[in-house]
């Protein structure tokens, strides 16, 4: 694993440790605050130089020219049509800015980040030597995390997720109770030292990323491994509720996110899925959603599944992204091993969008005719 050394009890899936013998009681440590989660899947971009916060905030999504040392967010980078491209969380000391990216996506972000630099005092640089790791906030494992991390300009980084609430300038499409609310999730970056140090300390407890990936997808948190496509618009899984400044300046991407939110609809939309658990099947990423007719002569296959786990309490779930079209009764997912009946749970509701309050002109042809002189003699 990048940064972590090798961990007692670990069982690998590649270089990620999906668990340590239990998953469901590491769920449980995990999101009590008692345990930390090895990210092997995370990889650090440091930014420095004293244009680092303006130039960052015109080429994303997020207003981060005002960051303070110590705040988190995280951005959006979009492409011309303002489909997701690249997510990184973020946070600042006071002297560079810290991207943390799913390892995938790191290399390429990177490289974007270097080809938008031009003048400006900025220098990006991939830190892979840097270990990430995360845990729950009001623990055990905040404070061992305070602690170790890395902190070369005094303030501990370590970046608080965003999701429990709606940030300044997003928006949020889901209505009523919105579980991400109790999601207090913290990340982590360690040096070299620091993951030794923790790796080597038996009173560590650690949870695997199937513990991890279980509590983010019943919060509803999507993800750029995970829920982001070829076609992902951020409006189609609500990461404009804290990825996206609304009222910003321009940046890549921001007129079609501003047509799609004032005056249209995305076309897509993520549900959450309570699967059958009587057989056992967890879907695998991309398994086709179906919509039955009523009468069970027709079939119509409507999204795919971008995330499935096993939670400790709400057993087998699962995040889909579906047309906008698609029924908002129950589904069905299409395994190897059978048909999966699904009870969806809308997120993104189908008339999401269209939020500017344009006033209808009257067509020509339905105006009133003018009164004729004529009739006042």
């Amino acid at each position: 694993m990048t940064g972590f050394p090798p961990l007692p009890g670990a069982i690998l899936d590649g270089d990620v440790v999906a668990h340590f013998g239990d998953p469901v009681r590491e769920q449980r440590g995990l999101e009590g605050g008692d345990a930390l989660a090895p990210l092997a899947d995370r990889t650090v971009i440091e930014l420095t130089g004293s244009d680092r916060l303006t130039w960052l905030d015109s080429i994303t999504s997020q207003s981060v020219a005002r960051l303070r040392a110590g705040d988190s967010t995280e951005l959006l980078v979009l492409d011309p049509q303002g489909r997701v491209e690249h997510v990184a969380a973020v946070f600042d000391d006071g002297a560079s800015t810290w991207l943390i990216a799913d390892a995938a996506d790191a290399e390429p972000l990177a490289a974007w980040l270097k080809r938008m630099v031009f003048r400006a005092d900025v220098t990006v640089a991939v830190r892979p030597e840097l270990a990430v790791a995360g845990f729950f906030a009001g623990g055990a494992a905040e404070q061992r995390a305070e602690r170790a991390a890395h902190a070369p300009q005094g303030v501990p980084v370590v970046w608080t997720d965003p999701w429990p609430a709606v940030q300044p300038g997003g928006h949020q499409y889901h209505e009523g109770e919105h579980p991400g609310t109790d999601y207090h999730w913290r990340t982590v970056v360690l040096d070299a030292d620091a993951a030794a140090a923790l790796a080597a300390d038996a009173s560590v407890v650690w949870a695997g990323a199937l513990a991890a990936e279980a509590l983010r997808i019943a919060a509803w948190r999507p993800r750029w491994a995970a829920e982001v496509d070829e076609r992902s618009l951020p409006h189609e899984t609500d990461w404009i509720r804290t990825a996206v400044h609304l009222n910003k300046g321009c940046y890549r991407g921001q007129e079609t996110v501003a047509k799609v939110h004032n005056l249209g609809h995305p076309p897509r939309r993520i549900v959450a899925l309570h699967l059958d658990g009587s057989e056992s099947v967890l879907p695998a990423s991309g398994a086709a959603v179906v919509a039955r007719s009523a009468d069970g002569t027709a079939e119509d296959e409507v999204g795919h599944i971008t995330s499935a786990a096993r939670h400790h309490e709400l057993g087998p779930i699962a995040l889909a992204i579906l047309s906008r079209r698609a029924p908002v009764g129950d589904l069905v997912v299409r395994t190897p091993d059978g048909d999966v009946a699904a009870a969806q749970e809308i997120i993104v509701p189908a008339d999401a969008g269209a939020t500017a309050d344009v006033p209808r002109l009257t067509r020509l042809s339905r105006r009133p005719s003018a009164p004729d002189p004529r009739d006042a003699l």
